[in-house]
């Protein structure tokens, strides 16, 4: 074997072996938890759960950025003022239909999709899936080659440019790592739910629900099999976690 290779390997399995520390400082004050606690305490997390989200892009009003504001509150994130450069955990979009001329506004974000293709594609571990369907970034393992931005159909995962300061404990980011949406991970691990539906079922028009679509008795699965919902590009079979009414 060729040194370099040598070289990456052992590098390979150094950064394997610190990803699989419970806690580990990123910086002053933020220490990267495991992503596999449990969703209560005592509680494992579970391939018999998968969370989902469900978006009403009719009740998601053109001007409303409040899911937007809340994950970057939640989260530590600052808006660089320019939508090209921020990050992109969660975003809203304008679609326009051809014929009609009409426009509809939606929120997206990392899809959480059953078959991922940042897993595929990471050399390294970083970007992997829980078992109950949460799409993750290890920001130890991760090594910045951006190989899962451009795998990602739905652009939604950014790179760390700049050094950062205050950030949340629960939430660590960091220069020269890949990030995205988490569905406020430490938030569902704690029983919650995430920053953006909250945010949009208090102040807004009530457009997203979160829910167990593994659970026939949960409000999602209800409407998910009572009303006509799509999966964004559907046809590329990844079998996202996150659904669309009214697209």
């Amino acid at each position: 074997m060729k040194n370099s290779e040598t070289g990456n390997l052992a590098r390979r399995k150094f950064l394997a072996g610190m990803a699989g520390m419970a806690g580990v400082s990123l910086a002053s004050g933020v220490t990267l938890f495991s992503f596999a606690a449990a969703k209560e305490p005592g509680q494992a997390v579970s391939s018999k759960v998968r969370w989902g989200m469900l978006i009403d892009i009719n009740k998601c009003a053109d001007g409303c950025d409040k899911c937007v504001s809340a994950c970057f509150e939640e989260n530590g994130i600052d808006s660089t003022g320019n939508p090209a450069t921020d990050p992109q955990w969660i975003r809203k979009v304008e679609l326009r239909d051809p014929n009609s001329g009409a426009t509809k506004s939606l929120p997206v974000m990392c899809q959480h999709c059953a078959e991922p293709p940042c897993v595929d594609v990471c050399p390294t571990g970083a970007s992997f899936k829980r078992k109950d369907g949460i799409v993750l970034v290890d920001k130890h393992t991760c090594i910045g080659c951006r190989y899962c931005m451009m795998a990602c159909p739905y652009k939604a995962r950014s790179f760390v440019h700049e050094d950062l300061t205050d950030q949340k404990p629960y939430a660590p980011r960091g220069k020269g790592t890949v990030e995205g949406c988490t569905l406020c991970v430490h938030r569902i691990d704690a029983g919650g739910i995430p920053a953006c539906v909250e945010a949009c079922s208090d102040s807004a028009g009530g457009a997203m629900l979160f829910g167990d679509l593994n659970d026939p008795a949960s409000e999602i699965s209800r409407r998910v099999a009572k009303y006509a919902t799509r999966q964004i590009r559907a046809d590329l079979r990844l079998d996202p976690g996150v659904r669309y009414r009214g697209l």
